[in-house]
């Protein structure tokens, strides 16, 4: 049987949890989820890293939600959250940079990449709007990415398949692609099928209602941006089976 490695999308330390119970190979940790993920805060990490004992924690370091292109002051934060997300115990990081033009950003790519030695680093989906996706590829496998986080430059994974099939075939063995946005347990087997790749991101989330009797539901924390407050999307153990399941079972 292939080798597959399973990666969770973790809006919480109870979502790193249930990604446990699922069976996920790790998490990555992320807050500001409807931005894409940002960096989680101090107590997320932390409580992560003291409830998971059997699955990988990583922690995506981006400043903001948007584009990727960062200015002096991003550059400085994002510095100091790889170096609190490494104090703190974490087992790989998740960044990635651009120029305005749309390339790899090497000058602080590999500022990053040397306040990241030693341990495992994922190049988000800011590669999914970068200018050249091959082009790119070929620089992060210079920088010594471990992975890259890819959805083949489409709305999902599952649209993206022909651009995974080509990136995979062309990474030959000397990067990991990690195939994510909108895999789920419906078409996880079929990407890999069609693209050969063996690393799956996901979320497995499901709306939770909220215990809150007392509701006033005419004010949104959110201003004009309407957020369902009363429910909670956080990932569940079930779903992550699931979706891993989907895939195992096909091949078996």
């Amino acid at each position: 049987m292939k080798q597959y490695q399973f990666e969770v999308c973790a809006n919480s330390a109870e979502s790193c949890l249930a990604a446990q119970a699922g069976g996920a190979n790790r998490v990555e940790l992320c807050a500001g989820i409807p931005e894409g993920g940002t960096t989680p805060s101090y107590g997320d990490i932390v409580i992560a890293r003291e409830v998971l004992n059997n699955t990988l924690l990583h922690i995506i370091i981006r400043p903001r939600g948007g584009d990727f292109l960062y200015s002096p002051i991003e550059q400085r934060i994002m510095l100091k959250d790889i170096s609190n997300a490494r104090r703190l115990g974490a087992d790989g990081l998740v960044f990635g940079c651009l120029t305005a033009k749309g390339d790899v950003d090497m000058s602080l790519m590999k500022q990053l990449m040397e306040a990241s030695e030693g341990i495992s680093v994922t190049f988000h989906r800011a590669f999914d709007v970068c200018r050249n996706p091959e082009e790119a590829l070929e620089q992060i496998i210079e920088l010594g990415c471990n992975r890259i986080l890819t959805s083949g430059q489409q709305s999902t994974a599952e649209q993206g398949i022909p651009l995974l099939k080509k990136l995979q075939q062309r990474a030959a063995g000397r990067i990991t692609l990690l195939a994510g946005c909108g895999v789920n347990e419906n078409n996880i087997a079929r990407i890999a099928a069609e693209t050969g790749i063996r690393e799956y991101h996901f979320s497995a989330r499901e709306n939770i209602k909220s215990g809150m009797l007392h509701r006033n539901e005419t004010v949104s924390m959110g201003g004009t941006v309407h957020i369902e407050e009363y429910y909670h999307p956080v990932t569940t153990a079930k779903r992550v089976r699931k979706t891993i399941e989907a895939l195992i079972n096909k091949v078996n």
